[in-house]
């Protein structure tokens, strides 16, 4: 097994033109707008995509064929950091949760004929759109397998009832993923389908957008009902009874790039400590001097550089066609945990300016610490993690 870690330099290209973008564009307008964009400002997007657009660093994971730059996921870690550095820099590069994830599903997986309806806007930022999976307790949230929202099959289609909750940018989004159980019951392994649903389909309601300890995901997060939803059988998006494994298409990569966008804020984090470190005087000396703050620098830099491996591994396993299950559930776990703990110490570096809006850090903290939740809490994938080495072991015997 051979894993480089060179750049291409295609990619570093685009890395460098990320940065520079990132830097003279998007850090303003975050400034500007304190990086609560939860109320999804429209012409803040529209005007942040086509300053991306202009610089040639638009949809970096797209397929050339709509609009992309058509990066693997090892050029995607490169760009998403850069990208990542600003909290708004994925949403400008048409690259943030949920749409990132939407489009690398569609690409997958859908018809021609609905990758022109739905990818094709999308990918260009016509459109917005959502993943709708997560419900309300009991319903499915860490364990997938709880899904209660139901599609019934009716002689035109299908009728969708269920109520949906923490939907991230469905506010203001064209259209929805929505799972849905088309045969057996919540507990059940299988029988998940996905439909593409229109979100101004009737009896598809908003019935609140939930306050939030972060503020910077585009449309926030919302709590959906659907009511008795009828979709033609053209909504359907891949196969009837198939979509757990299809989430496992958009679930995977999707945990990679939620830690790549992040490991932007830890650099920018980072950055802002040293900085201070280095130009802060206290007891006689630069900060940058004193032992517990040299700690706590270096302890962020093997954090950081950890993590980028971690994560290149698992793009690269997810790159070659493998699940990747077991490495992508590491990445997840070790990077959400270490950007906390690097922004954390920064806030700490820099004291009472690093919990003031003088600085970002107290914006970036807020953003980071639901990141040990989203896309499966630390605690699920430990799980996950200790029963594929245990069964991994058990092989390793039965083998000897």
């Amino acid at each position: 097994m051979s894993i480089s870690f060179e750049i291409d330099e295609r990619v570093a290209d685009i890395a460098r033109r990320t940065t520079q973008f990132v830097r003279d564009v998007v850090i303003p307008e975050e400034d500007a707008c304190g990086g609560d964009i939860h109320a999804g400002p429209e012409p803040l997007r529209r005007r942040l995509q086509e300053a991306a657009r202009a610089a040639g660093v638009f949809a970096p994971h797209v397929g050339e064929e709509f609009g992309g730059l058509g990066l693997d996921l090892r050029g995607q870690a490169v760009v998403f950091e850069a990208a990542g550095y600003a909290l708004l820099g994925p949403l400008a590069m048409n690259c943030s949760a949920p749409d990132e994830g939407n489009m690398h599903l569609l690409e997958v997986v859908a018809t021609e004929e609905q990758k022109e309806r739905y990818l094709r806007p999308l990918a260009a930022g016509e459109v917005r759109s959502c993943f709708a999976m997560t419900e309300p307790a009991p319903g499915a949230g860490s364990d997938p397998r709880a899904l209660a929202t139901t599609a019934t099959k009716t002689d035109s289609g299908w009728r969708i009832d269920g109520r949906k909750w923490f939907i991230s940018g469905a506010d203001g989004a064209a259209f929805t993923i929505c799972m849905a159980r088309t045969s057996g019951g919540p507990g059940d392994p299988g029988g998940a389908t996905m439909f593409l649903v229109g979100m101004d389909t009737p009896a598809v309601k908003i019935v609140r957008n939930i306050d939030t300890l972060d503020h910077g995901l585009f449309g926030g997060h919302s709590e959906i009902v659907f009511e008795g939803v009828e979709v033609p059988d053209s909504a359907v998006l891949g196969a009837v009874d198939e979509g757990f494994r299809y989430a496992q298409v958009r679930l995977g990569p999707a945990r990679m790039t939620h830690c790549m966008r992040w490991l932007g804020v830890a650099r920018r984090a980072q950055d802002i400590a040293l900085e201070r470190a280095a130009s802060r005087s206290a007891f006689g000396g630069r900060l940058a001097e004193l032992g517990m703050v040299q700690q706590m620098l270096a302890d962020s830099e093997i954090d950081i550089e950890t993590s980028r491996a971690v994560l290149w591994r698992a793009c690269w396993e997810l790159d070659q066609g493998r699940t990747a299950a077991q490495h992508t559930s590491i990445a997840k776990t070790y990077v959400s945990e270490a950007v906390n703990r690097v922004v954390d110490r920064a806030v700490q570096v820099c004291g009472a300016l690093g919990i003031s809006g003088d600085a970002p850090l107290s914006r970036l903290y807020r953003e980071v610490r639901p990141f040990r939740i989203y896309d499966g809490p630390s605690e699920t994938h430990r799980w996950a993690i200790a029963k594929r080495a245990v069964r991994a072991a058990g092989k390793r015997g039965d083998a000897r």
